[in-house]
């Protein structure tokens, strides 16, 4: 179901997902978020008009600082091929990688990618989170050597 919101002076389109589930998935000007209904406070499929429920907020985890484009050697980092939005990061910083692991799943344009490694060795440190828009060439891991 589509539908237009007015808060204040800002208008938003909102696209809510299936109502029968809990969270509910909604798309807000392109940004996908998670609203979690109250239990037995469901909306009924059919009804038309929708009676906002109470919503879980969960706190956003701490932004990571961005990080700039690697530009000298990249065979210490792992670097994003092009722009686009971290779906899931596969390793934990210490973890030991052999070449062509899959490190991350990057999407861009609505296709998925993995991010492999380009080299066996540990990794040091873990820049992005799922979730995160990065853009070509942004380090996001860095070898330990």
């Amino acid at each position: 179901m589509k539908i237009r919101v007015q808060i204040d002076e800002k208008f938003f389109d909102v696209e809510v997902g299936d109502l029968s589930s809990n969270p509910v998935t909604t798309v807000v000007d392109g940004e996908v978020i998670k609203v979690w209904l109250d239990a037995g406070e469901a909306p009924a499929a059919a009804a038309p008009v929708v009676k906002a429920a109470p919503v879980q907020v969960a706190a956003a985890p701490a932004p990571r600082p961005a990080s700039a484009p690697v530009t000298g050697d990249k065979s210490k980092q792992v670097v994003a091929p092009i722009p686009g939005t971290i779906l899931a990061v596969a390793v934990k910083e210490g973890q030991e990688v052999s070449f062509g692991q899959e490190l991350a799943t990057l999407e861009a344009m609505k296709m998925k990618s993995a991010i492999r490694a380009n080299r066996a060795g540990k990794i040091a440190a873990i820049r992005v989170s799922a979730g995160d828009k990065v853009s070509q060439n942004q380090a996001l891991m860095d070898y330990a050597d």
